[in-house]
């Protein structure tokens, strides 16, 4: 898929640019495209590319497949929690993922994302928050946010086929179900079910994809 789609933007520039524009863009290009299948490799990703200026901490809790390609300046960390050892965090990367840039992925519980997922730009994702805003144990608001503990109250999980637009923010607990569409600027903070599109903040759904005729269709407004 990643060929096809590097060939098709080569092609795109040929077509359009004028000659020596075309090869100094498409020498650009290559390069650009080796950078980030070494730096991949370098932390053990196969057939993947990671972008330039991109940060990825806590490798050993990582688990990707093959064909994932993840933009520039992406931040992807694993946080050990000191105060729980029993819980080992993991990030788990589908096949055919591909990620715009300033990705980023925080996780102390586990965060699973399936297979042939779309990110689009500024996309967050976290399975926790600098201390606790719920149950029996709530962290002061005299106490420094960047001193509190930090508390996760569950995974987040993202299935098959889903599209993420640009700037959205996943905060978990939450499991969203595969084939949906979230709209850019959208906020999640629920479970959302297979194939529907949903937007706004909080994210609500707006579609909902109908196998019998193949079409999305609007839903009731609550």
């Amino acid at each position: 898929m990643y060929f096809k789609k590097h060939i098709s933007t080569i092609s795109s520039v040929i077509s359009n640019e004028k000659p020596r524009v075309a090869l100094f863009r498409i020498i650009s290009f290559i390069f650009y495209i080796l950078e980030g299948k070494f730096a991949a490799f370098c932390i053990g990703w196969k057939n993947s590319y990671l972008g330039k200026g991109s940060r990825v901490i806590g490798t050993r809790f990582i688990v990707l497949t093959e064909s994932v390609s993840i933009g520039r300046h992406a931040w992807i960390e694993v946080i050990v929690n000191p105060f729980d050892s029993k819980v080992y965090p993991v990030i788990s990367i589908g096949r055919g993922f591909y990620a715009s840039e300033h990705l980023h992925i925080s996780a102390i519980n586990r965060i699973e994302i399936g297979d042939d997922c779309l990110f689009g730009s500024g996309v967050y994702i976290s399975d926790h928050n600098h201390g606790s805003y719920k149950g029996d144990v709530q962290s002061h608001p005299c106490e420094p946010p960047v001193l509190r503990r930090l508390s996760s109250h569950g995974p987040v999980r993202i299935g098959c086929n889903v599209w993420i637009g640009d700037n959205v923010a996943i905060i978990g607990s939450v499991q969203i179900g595969s084939g949906v569409i979230i709209g850019a600027n959208s906020i999640v903070t629920s479970d959302v079910p297979n194939n529907v599109i949903i937007g706004g903040i909080p994210a609500k759904i707006i579609k909902r994809f109908n196998f019998l005729n193949k079409k999305w269709e609007s839903c009731p407004k609550n």
